[in-house]
This record gives C-alpha cells, structure tokens and sequence, in this order.
C-alpha cells in the first residue's frame, strides 16, 4: 500500500496541516472540502497510522502526524527542487559548476560570491579547489570550467584560453626584522639579494612556464603552499613578496618587514586576478554569473583597504630606511 502514496497525497497533507482544517486546505488547494478529507482518509489508510485527530471543531495533528509531517516536507521539498532543475538543464544551465581558485584570490569576495550563488542557482552544484597557483591546467584540460587566476607581468596565458580581470592584488616583498636584509636599510640591490634564499611560490607547471621570471637569487626554495612560505618567510629563512593583505597585519606588528628590491617597478608589483576559460567552451549562465559576482562583489572596499594599507606600509618603511643609510654605505665601502 504505501507504493500508492503519491506526491498530491503528502500536499494534502501538508496544507490541512499548514492551514488547521481541511476547509482551508481544500481553498489553498482550490479543491472541495470533501475531497480533501478522503484524500487524507485513504492516506492514512494507506500509512496505516491516524495523521489527525477528528474528535474536535478542527483537525488536530496526532504524535504519528506530526513525526511524519517533515518527512513529507522533505519528499515534497525534493521533488520541487527535481524539477526545478530539470526545467534550468532544458534551458541550457550547467548542472554542475566546477573552479579552480588560486589562493592568492581574497576569501572575502569570493565566500561572498559562493554564498550568493547557492541562493541564486540551487540546482547548480558549484565545486570549487582553492589551489597553491595550480589553476591554469584543470581548465586546460577540461576538469574545471572557470579559473581564478593570478597574472602578473611575468605570466603567460595559454592562446586556447579566454580571461576577464576581476580584481588587483598588490604584493609586497617581505623578510623577518632578524633577517640581514631587514637592516640593509635602502632599496636592495640585486646582486645583495642573490646572496641570500628567495622562496618562492607556485607548482611545477607555472613555474616551468614563467621560467626563470621574478627570481631574484640563484639560491631558490620553492613552496606550494603559501601558508608555509609564510610561515618559511616569518621564520626568518629568507625573503620572497606575498599578497599584501594576507601580510598587512605582520607588517603593522612588526613581525614582517618590507623591503624593496632594485628591480622593483616605482609602483611595485601588482598581480590582475582574472576568470580564466577555454575559448571554445565558453560558461553557461551559472559560470557567466559568478564571474560577474566575482568582478563586483565587494571588489571597491577591498582594492581601497589595501590602497591605504599600502601607503601606510611604504610611509613606514621610507622611515624605517632614514636612519640606516649609513650600514649602506658602509657595506658598500667594506666591498
């Protein structure tokens, strides 16, 4: 018997238990109320348990009723959802979103665009991996639909795939105050810097692309995880740029000095995040939205927070390089 419920049944149900009598069911369902009492008759029949209580002026949900009732919201909610997707996959909306995310991209904006994007594309499931640089190849061969991507001036872009800016990232070169570089005191120059380890961050693809690009020393330890070359840089093992806003608060506290390398462009680097996708396969509306919210959601409070951390950070270091120009010239005497 209980293979013959059926989806109106649970409806039913639910309405005389939602409006507290079966006449206002019978309006919400625009039925009469005779046939929604033998709806719910043959239901319990069916169920072999009492849903409602008939004894007074209106129905009453029995223990049995009301244990089952979120049991029937749930079938009900479920079979809504089934066809709501069925309806978005005919219209041409991707079942399934996938996107490879670098881990120099802001948390902020981008939980922001994963918690609007639940909302707006239920039937969507969105998987994302926010990896260590390591985005550029599961969009190149298919795994991912859409990257998040860090390109700097140093980064070439595959001819196959497509990218649209979303945001600026501004780095920042960093060493420990007990480092030697951290008392040098002036713009470093290159050949002082050779001296010393560079860590360095990215996987083995995005290296072997860029190559030789933004490595500054010959003494080189690569790191794919940046909470390690973080954690690598506040140790004291060597020096290397990190986003700025993962590194702003050390810099205020001290635990983190920067330094500018002779190198350097005026404005110092600053790396374009951008949605990355294959050319030929484009995204689908879900893809084409995120990207969108990606670009806009909170995107002008976070690019003016790190402007104005910046420049307090540089006003502090030119401070900083005063008093130390001394040691500089110095070391250069003693060479």
């Amino acid at each position: 018997m209980l293979d013959g419920v059926s989806l109106d049944q649970l409806r039913t149900f639910i309405a005389a238990a939602d409006e507290g009598s079966f006449s206002a069911a019978g309006r919400r369902l625009r039925r009469a109320q005779s046939v929604v009492s033998q709806i719910l008759a043959k239901l319990e029949g069916q169920l072999g348990v009492k849903l409602f209580d008939r004894s007074a002026r209106f129905p009453v949900l029995t223990d049995q009723g009301r244990a089952l009732l979120a049991g029937a919201r749930a079938v009900a909610g479920d079979v809504d959802l089934f066809k709501a997707r069925a309806k978005s996959l005919a219209g041409g909306l991707e079942p399934e979103l996938s996107v490879a995310v670098d881990v120099m991209f802001p948390l902020a904006p981008f939980m922001s665009a994963v918690a609007a994007f639940q909302r707006e594309f239920p039937a969507t499931l969105l998987k994302f991996n926010i990896e260590s640089s390591a985005v550029v190849e599961p969009v190149l061969d298919g795994r991912c639909a859409i990257g998040v991507w860090g390109i700097g001036s140093w980064s070439i872009v595959p001819p196959q795939l497509t990218h649209q800016r979303l945001l600026t990232v501004r780095t920042s070169m960093v060493v420990s105050p007990q480092h030697p570089l951290a008392r040098y005191g002036a713009t470093v120059p290159t050949i002082v810097l050779a001296e010393h380890i560079q860590l360095i961050h990215g996987d083995l693809a995005e290296l072997s692309r860029t190559g030789t690009i933004g490595v500054l020393s010959p003494r080189v330890w690569r790191l794919s995880h940046l909470g390690a070359k973080l954690a690598f840089l506040r140790a004291g093992f060597g020096f290397g740029s990190m986003p700025l806003h993962l590194v702003e608060a050390d810099l205020a506290s001290g635990a983190l000095v920067q330094i500018t390398a002779e190198v350097a462009p005026p404005e110092g680097y600053v790396v374009a995040m951008s949605a990355i996708y294959r050319t030929h396969s484009p995204p689908g509306p879900a893809g084409r939205w995120f990207i969108d919210r990606l670009k806009h959601d909170d995107v002008q409070p976070l690019v003016q927070k790190a402007s104005r951390a910046a420049a307090s950070i540089d006003a502090s270091a030119a401070r900083r390089r005063l008093p130390s120009r001394s040691l500089a010239s110095k070391r250069k005497t003693n060479r």
